[in-house]
């Protein structure tokens, strides 16, 4: 018997790297997944693959940005499952430079990925949720919400936006039996790390699989119990007093 045996769960970025490995995590414990991502040909694959194993998986090509399309995405998942009640929020952005030159396309498209984009999927999880009187928002940021790197104005400030929005979720949801956690990245060698070549990326590392080890634990709480937060790093890396 699985840790998630009739639960559904919807992850956005779910078409690989870090949303991926929380997918495959989930569906090994018998929950149903719903995969949001931009890449439909990528989102297909992934699915493809959990499938191949046994898994109810639905892949739903997703802006997440875009307030029609989010809802599109819920409603296609209630009416293949039924119920809602997980919603990880993993799709992100990641783009920085000297505070002084950004310019504000960066600025936006990152807010836009990073806070527009987990309010919807938030607000959309939060209606189907109450209706249900119960449910767990899982929202993936990262160490940069509590200590940020040189250059990252517009990822750091997301990340601990997104740490507001948890809490604030935690606060709204309480009466409905609704709970919000926030998962904290470190170091996590996904796809947009192995392709580049750089000095960060030869920082300590650990692996996606590695980390979702602790969505699986949030996920798989009492519905009275809840991990608010949590921050994931290898032993290694630079982290208390960095910056």
């Amino acid at each position: 018997m699985g840790r998630l045996d009739g639960k559904v769960a919807i992850i956005t970025g779910g078409n690989r790297g870090i949303g991926a490995a929380i997918a495959r995590a989930f569906a090994a414990e018998g929950c149903a997944v719903a995969l949001a991502a931009r890449d439909a040909e990528k989102l297909a694959e992934t699915a493809a693959g959990l499938e191949a194993t046994g898994s109810m998986v639905l892949a739903a090509p997703t802006d997440v940005t875009d307030e029609a399309q989010v809802e599109a995405l819920f409603a296609q998942t209630v009416e293949r499952f039924g119920r809602l009640d997980l919603l990880v929020n993993n799709a992100g952005a990641f783009d920085g430079g000297p505070l002084d030159e950004l310019s504000l396309e960066t600025w936006e498209k990152v807010m836009a990925v990073n806070l527009r984009g987990p309010f919807l999927c938030t607000r959309a999880a939060f209606r189907i949720m109450k209706e249900q009187r119960g449910g767990r928002i899982i929202n993936i940021a990262s160490i940069s919400a509590q200590r940020v790197r040189p250059n990252s104005a517009p990822y750091s400030t997301t990340k601990h936006g997104l740490w507001g929005l948890t809490q604030c979720t935690a606060l709204d949801g309480r009466p409905y039996g609704i709970s919000a956690s926030c998962l904290h990245p470190g170091n996590t060698l996904n796809e947009r790390r192995a392709q580049r070549a750089t000095v960060q990326d030869d920082e300590p590392m650990m692996t996606c699989d590695e980390l979702a080890e602790t969505a699986l634990l949030m996920a798989s709480l009492p519905p009275h119990v809840n991990m608010l937060e949590a921050i994931v790093l290898p032993v290694e890396q630079l982290y208390v007093g960095r910056g």
